[in-house]
C-alpha cells in the first residue's frame, strides 16, 4: 500500500514535472516567434530598424531565472563559412565605389503605366533580370529607372543574406550596411496583390525594404532604394511592396549566392552573404 507521503512526493514530482514541460514549450514558442521577428525585421531598413529589431527581439518570458538561455538574442539567420562562388569577379572590380547621390523628393513619375519594364543587374555573380509592373506599382517603377539611369545602382553591394524564416538576398544601399537611401521615400504600392496571398512572398518576388514595425504599426510609406529578391517562398505579411519577378536564369545566380551562405551578424543585425555580391551595373528599358 502507498502511504500518504510517498503519495504526496508522487503528486508533487508531477507537479514538477507539468511545470517544466510548460515552462519548455514556452521557450520553444519565444525562441520561434524571435526567430520569425528577427527574419521578418531584417528587411527593414537599418536606419529605422534596427533599434526597433533589437526591442522585438529582447526576451520577456514570465520565468526570465529558468529562461535565461532562451531570452538571448537570437541572430537573423543562422551562418555559415562557404567558399566564395564570386570572389574572382569581385577582385576585377574592386576599388570601384557607388556615387554619392541625394535627392529631396521623389521624381515626378513619368513611366508608362501601361507597360512592363526590365531592370537588368549585372553582379559579379552573374545577371539577374527583373521584370517590373509599372501600372501595379508606378512610384516604385518610376524610381528604379530614375536611379538606374543616373547610375545610383552601380558598384553597390548586396549586404544582406538572410536564410531561415525568410529567404531574401537584400541589395540597393551605396552605403553597404542596410542605413542609406536616395534622400526620398515611396509610398506602399501594390500591397494586395494576388501572390501574396496566404502572408506568403512567392520565390522570385522582388520587393520594397522599408522601416515598417508590425508590432508598433508605424513607419509606412517609407520604402527608398533598398530591395529584396525572394529566392525561396517566404513568410511574410503583405508589407513590402512588391513590384517585379526575377527571370529564371536569375534565379539560378540567387540559388548559388544563397548555396554560399551568409556570415555571422554585425552590429546592425546584417548577415551578409559570403558571396561577394556586387551589382556593377544596373540598367532600366521598356519590355
Amino acid at each position: 500500500m502507498v502511504s500518504n507521503e510517498q503519495r504526496r512526493r508522487q503528486l508533487a514530482r508531477e507537479k514538477y514535472l507539468r511545470q517544466q514541460q510548460r515552462r519548455e514549450t514556452a521557450r520553444h514558442k519565444s525562441r520561434q516567434r524571435n526567430v520569425v521577428i528577427a527574419a521578418v525585421l531584417a528587411v527593414v531598413l537599418a536606419g529605422g530598424g534596427a533599434v526597433a529589431a533589437t526591442g522585438a527581439l529582447s526576451g520577456k518570458d514570465k520565468d526570465k531565472k529558468d529562461d535565461a538561455a532562451s531570452s538571448a538574442t537570437p541572430s537573423a539567420a543562422p551562418t555559415s563559412k562557404a567558399p566564395d562562388p564570386c570572389a574572382k569577379e569581385a577582385k576585377a572590380v574592386a576599388g570601384k565605389k557607388p556615387k554619392k547621390m541625394s535627392w529631396k523628393k521623389e521624381p515626378a513619375v513619368t513611366v508608362d503605366k501601361s507597360a512592363s519594364y526590365t531592370m537588368k543587374l549585372e553582379t559579379t555573380c552573374g545577371d539577374i533580370s527583373v521584370t517590373m509592373d509599372a501600372g501595379k506599382a508606378p512610384h516604385t517603377v518610376n524610381s528604379f529607372s530614375f536611379l538606374a539611369g543616373k547610375g545610383y545602382f552601380d558598384h553597390t553591394k548586396c549586404h544582406r543574406l538572410v536564410n531561415q524564416g525568410i529567404y531574401v538576398l537584400q541589395c540597393g544601399d551605396p552605403q553597404g550596411t542596410g542605413a542609406g537611401g536616395p534622400g526620398y521615400t515611396l509610398p506602399d504600392e501594390n500591397l494586395k496583390d494576388a501572390s501574396l496571398k496566404g502572408g506568403k512572398y512567392p520565390a522570385g518576388t522582388v520587393a520594397m525594404a522599408n522601416q515598417y514595425n508590425p508590432q508598433t504599426k508605424k513607419g509606412r510609406n517609407t520604402g527608398g532604394s533598398q530591395f529584396f529578391l525572394v529566392y525561396k517562398k517566404s513568410d511574410l505579411p503583405p508589407n513590402y511592396t512588391p513590384f517585379g519577378t526575377v527571370d529564371k536564369a536569375g534565379m539560378k545566380v540567387l540559388q548559388k549566392i544563397a548555396n554560399a551562405g551568409a556570415a555571422p551578424p554585425d552590429q546592425t543585425m546584417n548577415t551578409a552573404p559570403n558571396a561577394s555580391v556586387v551589382i556593377n551595373k544596373a540598367t532600366v528599358g521598356k519590355s
